[in-house]
């Protein structure tokens, strides 16, 4: 039986308020764990006109002079000019931090003195979760990301936008801007573009329908793929007809408001909390990391068209409490098969997922805006974006069938 529905998904550009937010507070964690890999961090930032708080608990031995860091990061964004409703140079940056409250570290601080590569098996399963909760990991095969194809082109036209404005191509574009592609599925397969909505904040004098010119020729035509648009899609440039008016001074930001576009658009859920601002002992982010990890390489070894893993944990528990494979009817193998050889070659105890993942070094900043999962653009890639298990999960499903 024929079935089409429509599937949506949005983006948001690294000067939208909450990815300022989520930019400083993962700034921060690289900081920390620049000069202290061990650091304990929970950074939450707050923004609004004129104004950044930075509030947390942060437990380390090292020295970062936080409202210098946040001032950097705002002015590398591209909020350089008062103007613009917010100033690197002229704002005003609160902290607010307290240390981490020992009722939570006391379930992973057995790792304090001892790197994880290490570590013995009995001194991983040593290592509780950082907190309870459950985690969401998801790949599918429609796009060379291995994400949905909506927020997979979201994410492309975001960036482009950013690129527009930072090569000059349209020098009246200013940081803040976001990004929506809706998909047509007949049967699970991607047969057009839909619509594409881009809103992006400009200069006051450039008027509307050269903006929707200009962004249709150098940001949306050159990313939407020609054979999902033989039938012109509907585009809608700055739908009210007006964005000048942008960034914080329009809209407070705040750490983690925009974890659906962080993880896969909306397509499946999201368990657990955001990701920014987040150490890895938090298994928030890195279970999250771990099972995006073990779904991509299901997907890419062929065993499923696509695969979503929910996994679960106890605060100060090592093993996770359920670890489940759903791969929608798409599997070459059953999903029961599929959860044996998660639970088989890939460890998601905390502390051999940092280890795994290489999760105590400097690299989150550059993950806070255009998404955390598919990041193929980066060099390198993240270690949860490696198919490196692919032959050895195609051996194991071989044997076991």
């Amino acid at each position: 039986m024929e079935r089409r529905y429509l599937v949506s998904s949005e983006s948001v550009t690294e000067g939208h308020p909450d990815k300022v937010a989520d930019q400083i507070s993962d700034g921060v964690l690289d900081a920390i764990l620049a000069d202290d890999p061990m650091g304990r961090v929970a950074c939450e930032i707050l923004i609004t006109t004129g104004l950044v708080m930075v509030a947390g608990e942060i437990t380390t031995k090292c020295y970062v002079d936080i409202p210098r860091l946040a001032r950097s990061i705002v002015k590398d964004i591209g909020y350089t000019r008062a103007k613009y409703g917010f100033d690197g140079d002229t704002c005003a940056v609160v902290t607010a931090i307290d240390e981490q409250s020992s009722d939570i570290s006391r379930g992973v601080d057995c790792s304090l003195e001892v790197r994880e590569d290490d570590m013995s098996d009995e001194e991983i399963n040593g290592v509780g979760a950082g907190d309870q909760g459950m985690m969401i990991g998801f790949a599918c095969d429609e796009t060379e990301e291995f994400l949905p194809l909506p927020i997979a082109l979201a994410h492309r036209l975001a960036r482009r936008l950013s690129e527009a404005r930072k090569d000059r191509t349209l020098p009246y574009l200013r940081p803040d801007g976001k990004t929506q592609v809706t998909i047509e599925y007949e049967n699970g397969k991607a047969l057009r573009v839909d619509t594409v909505v881009v809103s992006a904040q400009h200069h006051p004098a450039v008027g509307p329908e050269q903006i929707r010119q200009d962004i249709t020729r150098e940001v949306i035509e050159p990313v939407l793929p020609g054979h999902l648009t033989e039938t012109p899609p509907r585009i809608l440039v700055n739908p009210t007809g007006r964005f000048v008016i942008g960034g914080p001074m329009a809209d407070t930001g705040m750490t983690g408001r925009k974890i659906i576009i962080d993880t896969y658009g909306g397509v499946v859920p999201h368990g657990g909390g955001a990701f920014s601002g987040k150490d890895p002992t938090k298994v928030d982010r890195s279970a999250a990391y771990m099972s995006r990890y073990a779904a991509k390489n299901i997907v890419a070894a062929g065993l499923a068209r696509e695969c979503k893993i929910q996994v679960a944990y106890a605060i100060g528990v090592a093993r996770p409490v359920s670890l489940m494979v759903d791969t929608g009817g798409t599997g070459l193998v059953s999903d029961g098969l599929l959860t044996d050889l998660v639970k088989t070659h890939f460890d998601f105890r905390p502390a051999a997922i940092i280890r795994d993942l290489d999760l105590r070094r400097p690299q989150y900043r550059r993950l806070a805006a255009y998404g955390h999962m598919g990041r193929i653009d980066l060099d390198p890639i993240p270690a949860w974006e490696r198919i490196d298990r692919v032959e050895t999960l195609k051996r194991a499903a071989e044997k076991s069938c």
